[in-house]
């Protein structure tokens, strides 16, 4: 809505302008009438529209053409006052005023025009007869009103319409000439009842109307008052009402009977509250909420977004089958001025055998949308209409931004959800197999996808200690020199070397040392295409040396030629570092210096095998721990035996520790 609303008044002299003016102020006509009287300012709280409205005079014996000029420039609405008892001031409506007014403003904005009849109460007459073709001659003409300023007739009337051609402009909806409403408002009223449609069968059901009503009017219609409107369509369109429901083309059809009935406030009122602005464009406030973000925050879809995600899904699943065909996917996004995901989408995310993305894979989407561009995310969500049906204030209110990572890590404990892996490996190391294999792609689903659909991104779910987490992997481009601190901004890194290449993981070492080493972010090498011969790396050490020293877990062997999926455990690895960064776990290891290797070691030394064996030969001779039982001997031998275990117990237990 406008913040405020300005009219204008012109016309020849003595038409009564100045009384119009004056009358609407003190509800009497004046005795004396000035020239002209100075600008008047009616306050919100007074006027019908609850808009501070302007009232400009206009006075050709006091102002230039100049000032007359820069008055209709700032003017949102001009009253072209004439005389219904003077031939020559009606004439001069057509002759002089309507041209002046259109030299004098921008042709993209166009200005309504209200015509003005006063001094009604000198004629018995109307002058409509003489009005009404000049209307249809000018679209620009909203109404036409006939007042007296003596009398008082119509006079608040007269500035409530003019208020209303501002506020609810019937030329971006309307189209006198065709009697039809114009494209743009066909468009915006259809993705509207597309948006309201929830269950998506193309009809508005008596659930669905009295929910759109509520959200538009805040207030549901009554049983008798929903069947009225549904009858109104029925006797004037065949198809509609079908099954009881209201069609898009009853939908629309009852729109343009609000407009030309005069109650284009109704339409209006619709189209604001679904994100309209004057122009019959989504308002940019309601497409890109304030949202803040501090430094080292994500930004994730909270449980309500995701709610309405999942409805949006089954709404537009028809056949139910887990997965969104190119029609369905289409019909979701027919909301949409523009189709937002590509062909590399279905690489990013899972899909079915088809090539369909599936449930699983459209919430990933969603979830790399906003954790990579929140704002496309928020636009998206506007698109879907989320804060009407969500009935939220806007779509921010789907989007928890997460604390800072430093917070996490000082208090050893997260609640994020998503967790991001930059992938790293020189050229043909397969970091793209990686990705694609984190989706369930083996080598020979890999060698179908093309090149021009390619997606440097992969985003699914694994489960940490029976928590859901989603893992974003993205493969940085092998180009080291130039990494920016936006490419190593992560949760952990990823360095992958092909085995089967000597010279293959001196780059994953060099961009350890340079970007990852003095960082706290944890990191894990892949020692990829596993099921090739491997060969002996030309670098100055080992990768199983370079990670031992580096405290790093041994190189996790992979390959994405198989028969079936490939394995996802190595990603569950993952994403259990990068959801316990503080802990520098190796539980998943055999670097020999993790609190899980040296328990293991612990249990497969040959101090504990012997005394195992030897309680196992105790067990063995009960009969004889049966006969020592009756003898003192026996307790004394069984007390220094436990004794000397537990010495040798603390012992090894302080050697390892200082191994360690």
């Amino acid at each position: 809505m406008r913040k405020d609303v300005r009219i204008l008044l012109v016309g020849e002299p003595k038409v009564g302008k100045t009384s119009l003016i004056m009358s609407l102020v003190s509800e009497e006509f004046p005795e004396v009438v000035p020239y002209r009287v100075e600008e008047i300012t009616i306050p919100a709280d007074v006027t019908p529209e609850r808009v501070p409205t302007h009232i400009v005079d206009y006075s050709e014996a006091e102002q230039t053409d100049e000032q007359l000029f820069q008055e209709i420039s700032k003017a949102n609405v001009i009253c072209i006052v004439y005389a219904v008892n003077n031939k020559t001031s009606i004439e001069k409506v057509t002759d002089h005023w309507i041209p002046l007014i259109t030299e004098n403003t921008d042709k993209d904005s166009r200005v309504p025009l209200i015509l003005v009849g006063n001094k009604s109460d000198l004629v018995e007459h109307s002058s409509m007869e003489t009005i009404l073709p000049i209307m249809n001659q000018y679209s620009e003409i909203e109404t036409c009103v006939e007042c007296s300023a003596k009398n008082l007739k119509n006079i608040s009337e007269l500035f409530y319409y003019a208020q209303k051609a501002v506020l609810h402009p019937t030329g971006p909806l309307y189209c006198p000439e065709k009697k039809d409403m114009k494209p743009l408002c066909v468009k915006a009223l259809t993705r509207i009842f597309k948006v309201s449609d929830l269950d998506n069968d193309g009809i508005l059901n008596d659930i669905e109307l009295n929910f759109f009503q509520r959200v538009c009017f805040n207030s549901p219609l009554e049983p008798q008052a929903l069947e009225d409107v549904k009858n109104v369509v029925r006797k004037n369109l065949i198809d509609g009402v079908q099954h009881n429901g209201l069609t898009l083309k009853g939908f629309l059809f009852l729109h343009t009977l609000f407009i030309q009935r005069g109650r284009h406030e109704t339409t209006w009122t619709v189209l604001r509250r679904f994100g309209y602005d004057d122009d019959l464009e989504l308002n940019q406030d309601y497409l890109f909420p304030p949202l803040k973000i501090p430094p080292d925050c994500t930004t994730e879809l909270n449980h309500n977004a995701y709610l309405f995600l999942q409805s949006v899904f089954d709404k537009h699943d028809k056949d139910r089958d887990c997965a969104l065909s190119p029609d369905e996917l289409r019909d979701l996004f027919d909301v949409f001025p523009y189709m937002p995901w590509g062909p590399d989408v279905n690489n990013t995310v899972c899909t079915n055998d088809q090539g369909w993305i599936t449930y699983q894979g459209y919430l990933s989407q969603w979830t790399l949308t906003t954790y990579l561009d929140v704002q496309r995310c928020l636009e998206y969500l506007g698109y879907l209409g989320y804060s009407i049906i969500a009935e939220q204030e806007s779509q921010a209110a789907g989007i928890t931004v997460t604390r800072a990572k430093k917070i996490d890590l000082q208090k050893k404990q997260t609640q994020r959800n998503v967790f991001r892996c930059n992938v790293f490996g020189d050229m043909g190391s397969g970091k793209s197999g990686f990705l694609q294999a984190f989706l369930g792609r083996n080598l020979v689903r890999q060698k179908m996808i093309k090149e021009e659909h390619r997606s440097y991104y992969a985003i699914s779910t694994t489960y940490v200690y029976g928590q859901e987490k989603y893992l974003l992997l993205h493969e940085v481009f092998p180009d080291f020199d130039y990494l920016t601190d936006a490419d190593m901004a992560c949760d952990i890194v990823c360095l992958v070397y092909d085995v089967s290449n000597p010279y293959s993981f001196e780059y994953c070492a060099k961009v350890f040392k340079q970007y990852v080493m003095d960082s706290k972010t944890p990191c894990m090498m892949i020692a990829a295409k596993s099921d090739l011969p491997e060969v002996k790396q030309m670098y100055g050490c080992s990768p199983l040396e370079f990670c031992r020293r580096h405290k790093m877990p041994p190189p996790q062997s992979f390959t994405c030629n198989t028969a079936a999926e490939p394995n996802r455990e190595i990603y569950t690895k993952l994403t259990t570092m990068a959801m316990y960064p503080h802990a520098r776990l190796r539980c998943m290891c055999t670097c020999n210096r993790c609190t899980f290797c040296l328990c293991q070691n612990l249990l497969n030394s040959e101090l504990l095998q012997t005394v195992r064996a030897k309680l196992y030969a105790v067990v063995l001779r009960r009969h004889i721990i049966q006969e020592d039982l009756t003898s003192s001997t026996f307790w004394l031998r069984a007390s220094v035996g436990a004794t000397v275990f537990a010495v040798l117990g603390f012992a090894v237990y302080r050697l390892l520790l200082k191994t360690r």
